[in-house]
């Protein structure tokens, strides 16, 4: 749970510029594929990334812009990048404008039950976080480079002369 807004705000901009970094790694060609029934599209798991951000914090009782909750993925990824920008710009500006420290401590309802908002703001990085991962193997079996985030990645090994650990 964030305790303060600057706290929150630091993460989000490492964590949203890591999202476009892996976002800007995909192909058009690559969006709609699928390799398992199971799985969802990269498109569809890249589009939901972005519509959460103003869907949760909306319910959360910001007014973060963005595309509506049940919208269809678009046809390129120039245009989930656009709307994902605006949507983590807006997010920031959001908290900055609206949200102290203190009002992070009280509960809102979220999905059937109350959470504080220090913790929605936890729970936006996490989720964000998981869904990444996610779609950085989706990509891994489209062919496509997959950037490092929270460490080198196997491609950025090998640009250093270096063996990735098995």
């Amino acid at each position: 749970m964030y305790r303060t807004t600057e706290d929150f705000i630091s993460e989000w901009k490492y964590e949203s510029e890591a999202t476009l970094n892996v976002f800007k790694n995909i192909s058009n060609e690559a969006l709609n594929k699928k390799d398992n029934d199971n799985v969802r599209s990269i498109a569809v798991l890249a589009w939901h990334i972005t519509i959460t951000l103003s869907e949760m914090m909306n319910k959360a009782g910001l007014k973060v812009t963005g595309p509506a909750e049940h919208s269809k993925p678009p046809g390129t990824i120039a245009e989930i990048i656009s709307a994902y920008e605006e949507s983590a710009a807006s997010v920031t500006a959001e908290v900055k404008k609206n949200w102290s420290d203190a009002v992070l401590e009280e509960k809102v309802p979220m999905y059937g039950e109350d959470w504080k908002k220090g913790v929605v703001l936890r729970i936006l990085i996490g989720h964000q976080a998981h869904h990444r991962g996610q779609l950085t193997v989706l990509m891994r079996h489209a062919g496509l480079k997959v950037p490092g985030v929270y460490g080198p990645s196997k491609e950025e090994w090998a640009q250093w002369n270096m063996v990735a650990p098995d």
